[in-house]
């Protein structure tokens, strides 16, 4: 592999170490944690007999021996498989190919369990969405339960999609003394053009085509075993996983299925292999992601206009490892880093195209020459200064080589010298409605900045039953509310798109406001989301009324209210009345969830451990 060393930009230096010096009591406190649990041999070698034999009972003879008695690793597998989600359903043979690699290497590979992975993509825009957010922070559990058998010397982690990778990092972290390494499925071959499928959406969404026309442009789309092909939450997962350091260098974006793929799922076992605590390349994952890594992350995303989930994923997986991360630290890290790709819904590309033109190797040698990314950070191969490069088969023989030097498509992939943008592709959006995130880098200039009169709304079907019924022909400010995740679990509000994309080519002026989340897909409005605190706590989000100004320039980071302040300060919230009891398709098992979420500018999540008592 080659290796790229550079002065780094002194911003990003500078946010770093706030960073870490915000974060000294809590990471102290998580790095005394995982340095406490280190084994001083085999993690199984801690266990009584029984516990032994319990944990062998099922294996073959060859992994029941070593496990026993002898001197072999023992990997844990933590699998999201599931064979009815196209990203998920390629881990099917996955075991089979991990406990065959590491045998060649003399270690043991065991299924520690199995975590659920929904798809944002079939539950979009029903009642299902509102368990998704919180479905986070249940796999985050329940790798913590599959790694709580204790005698596992590292992890593999199987999962690629919107909150399964997030929630795979927090157990990683919290376990994070053992090694972890993270193998992705990869992506779908490219089927119909994502701005075709956008078109026909638009045309259902006017009722201009039926839903026969929509479901075989939806088929087209997503028509095979892998990833959406498209940039959102689960492609930028992939992206963040290799600058972390979780991947090995060039494994997000090689297709399931092909020969480069298996042998990168191999590599990877026989990588996590050698890095237990008996080795001498001993690397715990907690120690190996640290500030350094998270910048990096945060680099990433705003270079590639990546996911607006992010704004919620990377908080909680920060302080997983008792690192506080905040909105202000993406604001100033997007301020420095130029958009480095055009990937949709940013522009007609899909990560294939992406991948084609220098991929993940490009990506990463550019921001380690600009000193924006840290290579002294470390991954599972090494540092990151030696991730610039792609991996290839010589003669059948995994290798790489060095990302290639120029892009070999300039509409999708720049270097940067020439980038898309000056700037990332997220604002933190701030004033006296509250603080949320917006994503500019797929809406054009000339729609980043709206001056209208609100209409509010409680929820995302009653503003698709105004635009149905044409009452929204005009210049507005749609205010969605009560969709945070204390009210509702914070669903995505994806299907608001098509209808506010509509009114705005037919030449209104038109924006999103909400406590709610969008898609990581979602682009071309203006929105602003994750709006904190929530209406459904008595944020200020609740006091606005039909008719009240609302200036939204994302340009500048500006989402303000032309009310008098003292009048605006005096209004009570309205208060939050679902529209059902929350009851049914299991959302009452998440009560709990929704009562003890903290806010989303902290990550949404439930977990106490990042030391802010929040």
């Amino acid at each position: 592999m080659g290796s790229m060393m550079t002065k780094m930009n002194p911003r990003i230096v500078e946010i770093t170490e706030r960073i870490r010096e915000r974060s000294r009591d809590s990471r102290q406190a998580y790095l005394e944690m995982i340095r406490g649990r280190r084994p001083s041999d085999f993690a199984r070698r801690r266990m009584s007999e029984s516990s032994l034999a319990h944990a062998s009972a099922g294996c073959a003879v060859i992994e029941k021996t070593q496990i026993l008695g002898a001197g072999w690793p023992n990997i844990g597998i933590i699998t999201a498989y599931n064979d009815m989600l196209s990203a998920h359903a390629p881990y099917q043979d996955y075991p089979e190919i991990i406990r065959n690699a590491a045998r060649e290497v003399n270690a043991i590979a065991q299924v520690a369990g199995g975590v659920p992975a929904m798809c944002d993509g079939v539950t979009q825009g029903f009642t299902g969405m509102e368990l998704s957010l919180f479905s986070r922070d249940v796999i985050a559990m329940a790798s913590a339960i599959g790694l709580s058998h204790d005698v596992f010397d590292g992890a593999m982690h199987l999962g690629v999609c919107d909150k399964i990778v997030p929630g795979l990092v927090i157990a990683a972290l919290r376990f994070g003394w053992i090694p972890s390494i993270f193998v992705p499925a990869g992506p779908m071959p490219s089927g119909l053009p994502n701005p075709e499928k956008q078109r026909v959406r638009q045309l259902f969404a006017e009722g201009k085509v039926g839903r026969d026309a929509l479901l075989k442009a939806e088929s087209e789309s997503y028509h095979t075993q892998g990833t959406c092909t498209f940039y959102g939450t689960a492609n930028s997962n992939q992206m963040l996983m290799e600058v972390m350091g979780f991947h090995l260098p060039g494994a997000a974006f090689a297709n399931p299925g092909t020969p480069v793929r298996e042998a990168l799922t191999r590599a990877a076992t026989q990588r996590i292999a050698m890095l237990h605590a008996q080795g001498d390349a001993y690397l715990p994952a907690g120690e190996m992601v640290d500030e350094r890594s998270v910048v990096n992350a945060v680099v990433g995303l705003m270079a590639t206009g990546g996911s607006t989930n992010h704004a919620l994923h990377l908080p909680a997986m920060a302080a997983a490892a008792g690192i506080i991360l905040t909105l202000e630290d993406f604001a100033d890290i997007s301020a420095v880093t130029p958009l480095l790709a055009r990937v949709y819904p940013n522009g007609p590309a899909d990560v294939n195209h992406f991948h084609a033109a220098g991929g993940m190797g490009f990506l990463v040698r550019e921001l380690l020459a600009a000193g924006l990314m840290d290579g002294s950070a470390m991954g599972v191969a090494g540092p990151i200064s030696e991730y610039g490069v792609e991996p290839y088969l010589n003669d059948g023989v995994l290798s790489w080589r060095l990302a290639p030097e120029e892009s070999a498509n300039t509409d999708i992939l720049r270097p940067v010298s020439d980038p898309f943008s000056k700037d990332g592709g997220l604002r933190m959006m701030d004033g006296p409605i509250g603080l949320g995130v917006s994503k500019v880098s797929a809406v054009k200039p000339e729609h980043r900045v709206v001056e209208a009169p609100a209409i509010v709304f409680d929820s995302q079907e009653a503003l698709k039953a105004a635009f149905d019924a044409g009452q929204l022909e005009r210049d507005f400010i749609a205010i969605v509310r009560f969709q945070g995740p204390a009210a509702n679990g914070m669903p995505e509000l994806h299907t608001l798109t098509p209808p506010l994309a509509v009114l705005q080519d037919r030449g209104f002026k038109v924006a999103l406001v909400t406590d709610g989340r969008m898609s990581g897909a979602s682009g071309k409005v203006p929105s602003a989301i994750h709006v904190s605190p929530e209406g459904s706590r008595g944020g200020p989000i609740a006091k606005v009324r039909d008719g009240d100004v609302i200036v939204f320039d994302a340009e500048r980071g500006v989402l303000d209210i032309k009310v008098d302040p003292v009048e605006f300060e005096a209004r009570s919230a309205d208060e939050y009345r679902p529209n059902d009891s929350g009851m049914g398709l299991g959302r009452e098992m998440f009560t709990y969830f929704r009562e003890l979420a903290g806010p989303a500018a902290n990550g949404a999540s439930h977990f106490k451990f990042s030391g802010r008592g929040d």
